[in-house]
């Protein structure tokens, strides 16, 4: 039962009784539940009275990046790196507002009634390198999880996935076509995707023709209904094996296909409080299903001779390829190249018997920093410390932050607890996931990746005092910085490079320039930038704030305006929040660029551009008004959020 798991459903698609109906009845018989995309409710991860667990093992890491922090991944015993979707390849996602009531909001760290966008790539991978960096951080952020990839079933994914696996992912999941939700586009479904046994097969020949398959566990989903299913699975190469429609069935789907309109009339689907009521799921319901699937694969074992599952994995030859090519549908069809058994490699084996090294031990937070913040790490006390840096040092503090998280939680420790100076150029994703209590100074410059994950820190990154040049003028961090960033700071005494506070949900950030896609597709939080941008500014943005200096007012041709606005800084509270971002800029990091603004206020405030998404404007707009008839917290919110609903519903939008 180990080796069961529920496929991808993400806290917004389903409501949240069904998802702790999985999630309990998972954790029962030691299988592990996924969060899909969208975070988790950090309640869950404190177990019932009764012994009940309503925490996913699995945290799933999509291309949103929606509630990803220090505090998710390390509440994990698998982070997946979700690269696609076997109902809708190469496809993103979209949860329309009318679903991100406050609750999935709070969850995903963006704005209740405000649609949320998921990209169809990862912006932080476009190649596998990139894939191996991902990998890499998370692991940095969880050393005790393993790293699932997962993939689709397509043409060629055998050459993807021993590129994953030489990336040193611990789990290649191959996913097929025929799951998924009914918000799945029916001409994905039908002509994108293919049946998870091609897929499969053909990432286990691979695998063993390249003498990797030892490395990794091979997993399998796409409507698994049956123990023979498994069967055949383990007969192809799978260890491991997804559910995600049969579970919901048990827990009382019945397919209406309208997960997409939130109208789940047993409320399965669905995240309106009338009609959740009509749930009836019951954990035990999952565990008996459950029950059955493992005894018919046991008989099905027995018949073949098999005692377990590694005997098993990979042996085609027990699949009889006779009968199926003489059925009538069947006639004709070659199905040699999917029962090929390649040879075996000497000293290797069809299943995953070796561990990935992925060389935790070299780096700086473990033969350094761990050992410094001691003081803090154990009872709190503020720990400072200065350190050369170098390039090959990467996701800098990222296990530190981990450490902390595990002790202190999601509140991390005050401000500046631990204050790491250093001195050079940074590798690759430095700060990633790191949470409050750390604050990183760099004097020097940056790779990409900085701040990824951004949960609560504070990052200072500056030119050396030595420097000749002039900051603003210069790139001093690389691409993707603050991806998916959730809270913390950043002050970037430069420019940055290209898709700068992309999915940004509540970090405040200031920078001196961006290139192309800046704050794309951000969610909540505040960016000041103080020099040019790129083009395509705040595509895909649908929450947050961005304020934009634009002395030359040639801003506006290089935004993408179809989801946003353009106004001038008008209110006081705004103005004010705006001049303390950019004097705490000029106090951390001498910015001459700062300081030149700030010495002209009045002047200078006027030609800042004010770039505010519709949707999130008009929310805002609502929750105020409620505000102003007495109601706050949650109850504030959800009038406001109704209130919306029904604004929208006048309007037919």
């Amino acid at each position: 039962m180990k080796r069961f798991k529920t496929g991808a459903m993400s806290f917004g698609s389903i409501s949240k009784e069904a998802h702790e109906t999985l999630a309990i009845a998972m954790n029962r018989i030691g299988g592990k539940s996924n969060t899909g995309e969208g975070g988790e409710d950090p309640a869950r991860f404190i177990p019932d009275a009764n012994g009940d667990s309503r925490r996913s093992a699995i945290k799933q890491v999509a291309s949103g990046r929606f509630g990803v922090t220090s505090n998710y991944l390390v509440n994990a015993d698998e982070i997946q790196i979700k690269m696609a979707q076997g109902a809708k390849p190469g496809e993103g996602g979209q949860l329309p507002g009318r679903k991100v009531y406050p609750w999935v909001a709070e969850v995903r760290g963006s704005t209740a009634g405000v649609g949320l966008i998921s990209p169809p790539p990862h912006h932080d991978i476009y190649s596998i390198e990139d894939l191996a960096e991902l990998i890499y951080d998370l692991k940095n952020a969880n050393p005790r999880a393993s790293i699932n990839v997962k993939l689709v079933s397509e043409v060629g994914v055998g050459t993807i996935a021993a590129g994953v696996a030489k990336g040193r992912a611990d789990i290649i999941l191959i996913s097929g076509y025929d799951g998924g939700t009914g918000a799945s586009p029916l001409n994905s479904i039908r002509h994108a995707g293919l049946p998870w046994e091609l897929g499969l097969a053909e990432t286990h020949q691979t695998l063993m023709l390249n003498n990797l398959r030892d490395r990794v566990v091979l997993e399998t989903d796409g409507k698994m209904l049956s123990g023979r299913d498994l069967a055949v699975a383990v007969l192809l190469g799978a260890e491991e094996y997804g559910f995600a429609t049969a579970p919901l069935v048990a827990v009382g789907c019945i397919m209406m296909r309208v997960c997409q309109m939130d109208t789940c009339p047993v409320g399965v689907a669905t995240q309106n409080p009338e009609l959740r009521k009509n749930f009836t799921g019951d954990p035990q319901h999952v565990v008996n299903f459950m029950t059955f699937v493992a005894q018919d694969l046991r008989e099905i074992m027995a018949e073949l001779g098999f005692r377990t599952i590694e005997e098993m994995v990979g042996r085609t030859d027990c699949l009889d390829a006779v009968r199926a090519s003489s059925h009538w549908k069947k006639k004709g069809v070659d199905l040699s190249s999917l029962l090929h058994t390649p040879a075996l490699p000497e000293g290797s084996t069809r299943f995953r018997s070796k561990f990935q090294n992925h060389g935790l031990e070299e780096t700086i937070d473990v033969s350094k920093l761990l050992d410094l913040a001691a003081p803090a790490l154990e009872s709190g006390q503020t720990v400072e410390a200065s350190l050369p840096i170098t390039n090959v040092n990467r996701a800098v503090g990222t296990i530190l932050g981990s450490e902390l998280t595990r002790k202190y939680g999601a509140a991390g420790l005050p401000d500046d607890t631990i204050r790491l100076h250093f001195t050079g150029s940074a590798g690759q994703s430095l700060g990633a996931f790191v949470p409050k209590g750390i604050t990183i100074t760099v004097e020097g410059d940056s790779n990409d990746y900085v701040g990824k994950g951004l949960s609560g820190g504070k990052l200072i990154i500056k030119p050396s005092p030595k420097a000749t040049f002039a900051a603003e003028d210069n790139i001093i961090i690389g691409n993707t910085a603050l991806y998916g960033a959730t809270s913390g700071e950043a002050y970037i005494s430069g420019i940055a490079g290209e898709r700068f506070a992309v999915r940004n949900s509540g970090a405040k950030v200031v920078v001196e320039g961006v290139g192309d896609h800046g704050c794309e597709y951000m969610t909540g939080g505040r960016v000041a930038v103080l020099g040019p941008t790129g083009r395509n500014f705040a595509a895909g943005m649908s929450g947050g704030i961005a304020y934009v200096y634009d002395p030359d007012n040639t801003f506006i041709k290089r935004c993408n305006l179809e989801m946003v606005l353009l106004e001038r800084v008008e209110e006081a509270d705004e103005a004010a929040e705006l001049h303390s971002l950019i004097v705490r800029h000029a106090e951390l990091t001498g910015s001459a660029a700062a300081s030149r603004i700030l010495d002209s206020w009045e002047a200078s405030l006027p030609k800042f551009v004010r770039v505010i998404p519709k949707d999130y404007k008009r929310m805002l707009e609502q929750i105020r008004k409620v505000e102003q008839t007495g109601l706050t917290g949650e109850a504030a919110l959800m009038a406001a959020f109704e209130a919306n609903m029904r604004e929208l519903a006048r309007v037919g939008g």
